[in-house]
């Protein structure tokens, strides 16, 4: 079997878990046995099998003989006792004789342990298959675990010159339901979304996933929400943003949603605290300066002040253009 194929097959396997596994990393795996028999698995709500345990049980179920097989996972396989136990014992009790990977995990309890323990079986281990796509893939948990802070998303929606509300205050809806659809599966990603009081006051916004299958995040709201909200239960948060991150990363939220209006979007820009931009633009114009832009406050004062970032994605959502941009790019460099 193609290796490259195989990847891909384990990259989509992955996505599947995508708003399940969380703070757990969302991984896929496929198992091909040397007679060909191909076997998929992704990871499980957290107390729930990993994804290798997962296409091993697929495979047993099958009757599968897995000795001599070849594993595709695009995580390393766990070699510590967590909830569940070590993957890597599990594969070596199989008796496969090869593991492609796409990463090494970076949480300190794996960290290359996984991989040096199978290599110990005498499991040839391959490191750097797709790692480009599983990085990108697996960026807000490879954030989280190297910074312990979670991997921040804003999301912002605008007219194409630049407005996110009208002179009156009145911002519903500058886009239209696709894009909207597509905004609640980011929070359906999300573990936890924060917006400011003034927004709460100004659209009573209940901040769930009404509109996508997937679990509502965890809400946030800078300052104190009137008791009549939408938004209750909510935590109400009066310190600096850096701590908000710092004790959002220790309750295990891996990606956080920024969904504020334009002061809350400038306060965590200006702040460098974003990791990720995404923004919806409608084919519209609110034809004036007396709208409210997209960050409030002063900007760069000249062009060689402008932030720059990454451009990853642009495209149609619906009559909208849906716009990605990433504040870095830190695709990990793997060695076997």
């Amino acid at each position: 079997m193609n290796d490259d194929t195989m990847m891909q097959r384990a990259l989509a396997a992955a996505a599947r878990s995508r708003t399940v596994s969380p703070p757990n990393p969302w991984v896929g795996c496929v198992i091909v046995t040397t007679d060909g028999q191909i076997f998929d698995g992704a990871t499980e709500a957290p107390g729930g099998r990993h994804a290798e345990i997962v296409a091993l049980d697929a495979a047993r179920s099958a009757q599968a003989d897995l000795t001599g097989a070849t594993v595709y996972t695009t995580l390393e396989p766990c070699s510590h006792h967590g909830r569940t136990p070590p993957c890597t014992e599990a594969l070596i009790a199989a008796g496969v004789s090869r593991i492609v990977s796409a990463l090494t995990d970076p949480d300190p309890l794996v960290a290359g342990r996984g991989f040096a323990q199978l290599r110990a079986a005498g499991i040839s281990v391959e490191v750097g298959c797709g790692t480009r796509a599983a990085a990108d893939q697996l960026r807000p948990y490879l954030h989280h675990r190297r910074t312990n802070r979670p991997f921040v998303v804003l999301k912002m929606a605008s007219t194409l010159d630049g407005r996110a509300a009208a002179a009156d205050g009145s911002s519903q809806w500058i886009t239209g339901d696709d894009a909207r659809r597509a905004a609640h599966q980011l929070r359906a990603e999300s573990q936890a979304i924060v917006v400011g009081a003034g927004t709460v006051r100004a659209d009573d916004p209940s901040l769930t996933t009404r509109l996508v299958e997937g679990p509502s995040p965890r809400r946030i709201v800078l300052g104190t929400a009137p008791a009549s909200a939408k938004v209750h239960p909510c935590t109400e948060w009066n310190g600096p943003l850096p701590d908000l991150l710092d004790e959002l990363g220790r309750d295990g939220v891996v990606q956080l949603m920024v969904e504020g209006g334009a002061r809350v979007a400038a306060s965590f820009h200006r702040a460098g605290l974003v990791d990720r931009y995404v923004l919806y633009m409608a084919p519209a114009f609110m034809g004036g300066n007396d709208g409210t832009p997209l960050f409030a406050g002063d900007g760069a004062p000249t062009i060689a002040d402008l932030w720059r970032g990454r451009l990853v994605s642009t495209r149609p959502v619906g009559d909208d253009i849906e716009i990605v941009i990433d504040a870095t790019c830190d695709h990990t460099k793997e060695q076997s």
